[in-house]
Parts: structure tokens; C-alpha cells; sequence
């Protein structure tokens, strides 16, 4: 998560979009960076609402807006089937070594997923709270110049994105019958996915 006080913004790291290239391309121009632990880097937007806003609301009488990245959900599931695929979990509950894409996503339907499909909800991650906090300004992983685009003009500053944080290679091959339970099962994924506007589009409040 990163704050921008002077421009009033909030940007929220789902994980697995992209954002710790983020945080590296603007942690000198940032008033507030937790890049540690991953619960308060990866904070959703219901943590942000908890205990981020109110402390600037009741010390600094600042009202934030909030952005956020969301990807592609069978994209989104397969970096992280990618990731839990690395040596460095061999041998532990939430490694997918020997797993294939298809079971993994099988495995993250259930209502209690195993603990390697176990990775969360990016519809819960962003959505809106009962008193009116919500993500204000929502982009498609996939239109990274949309987002920095909105932040160059927002931070009135130029931004370099390098790869971070880059998954191992997989095959990532997922049959018509488990797409279709996925996108039956996780509706709300593909549906707060494709309200968001494309690249061509104009960019609105989510």
C-alpha cells in the first residue's frame, strides 16, 4: 500500500497485479509506503477502511480516493498457480508442483480450498464497505498505461516500470468444463472484471 498525501490518494497492492514494481518506481515519491508484512501490504480495502482512513480522517481531516489494479481472474489464479510452483515450496501444503492448472482452479471452487488454492478473492479484496468507502478509481491489469498514466498526472512525475517479483514458467492449460465452473462458481471475479473500462475507454470510479 502507498500513500500520497498531497494529492489524496490511497493505492491499494492486490496481489499478483503488478504492484511492487509500483512501490519501487515511486518509493521517493510517496508519503507513506508497507511493503511489510504482506497482511498490511497486501491490505484490502476493508483493513484500509479500518485503520488506514480513519487515521487520516481524524488527524489530518483528509478524505483519500483510493485506487486499485485488478487482473484478469484466470490470468489473476494462474500467476499465482506459477508462483506456488517455485522450489522454495517443495514439500509444503500450499505448493502446486505437481499440480495442473486445471486442478488448481477445480481446487479454489470449493467452498474451503486446499491450502495451495487457497489465494483469495480479488471481488472481496475491492469491494465496497456499508459507510461508503470503496475504490474509487479501478484499472485492468492488463491496460498497465492506463494506470500509469492516471499517476503521472495525478503525482505530476514520470514513472518507470520494471518487472518485479516475476513467476516461474508453467503450462497453463484449463479445459472448457473447469472454465465454466470457475466462471460459475466465482461470478463475482468476472463480473467487477469486466465493468472495469478498457484501454479505449474512459476510465471511471468503480
Amino acid at each position: 500500500m502507498m500513500i500520497f498525501y498531497k494529492e489524496r490518494l490511497a493505492l491499494l497492492s492486490v496481489p499478483k497485479t503488478g504492484t511492487t514494481a509500483l512501490q519501487e518506481a515511486l518509493r521517493d515519491r510517496a508519503d507513506l509506503i508497507i511493503s511489510d508484512p504482506p497482511q498490511l501490504k497486501h491490505a484490502p480495502l476493508y483493513r484500509y477502511n479500518r485503520w488506514i482512513r480513519p487515521m487520516f480522517d481524524k488527524v489530518c481531516g483528509a478524505e483519500l480516493e483510493v485506487v486499485a489494479v485488478m487482473r484478469e481472474p484466470i490470468s489473476w489464479l494462474g500467476s499465482w498457480f506459477r508462483y506456488r510452483q517455485r522450489p522454495a515450496l517443495d514439500g509444503h501444503a500450499n505448493s502446486t508442483r505437481d499440480l495442473t492448472f486445471d486442478a488448481f482452479v477445480q481446487a479454489y471452487c470449493k467452498g474451503k480450498p486446499p491450502a495451495y488454492a487457497n489465494v483469495g478473492s480479488q471481488a472481496k479484496f475491492l469491494e465496497a464497505q456499508p459507510n461508503g468507502c470503496k475504490v474509487d478509481h479501478l484499472f485492468r491489469y492488463e491496460d498497465t498505461d492506463a494506470l500509469r498514466l492516471f499517476l503521472e498526472h495525478r503525482l505530476d512525475t514520470d514513472i518507470q516500470l520494471e518487472r518485479r517479483n516475476v513467476s516461474p514458467q508453467a503450462t497453463l492449460t484449463l479445459t472448457s468444463e473447469a472454465e465454466a465452473h470457475l466462471r460459475r462458481k466465482r461470478a463475482a471475479e468476472f463480473d467487477l472484471y469486466d465493468s472495469i473500462p478498457a484501454a479505449n475507454q474512459p476510465v471511471q470510479s468503480a
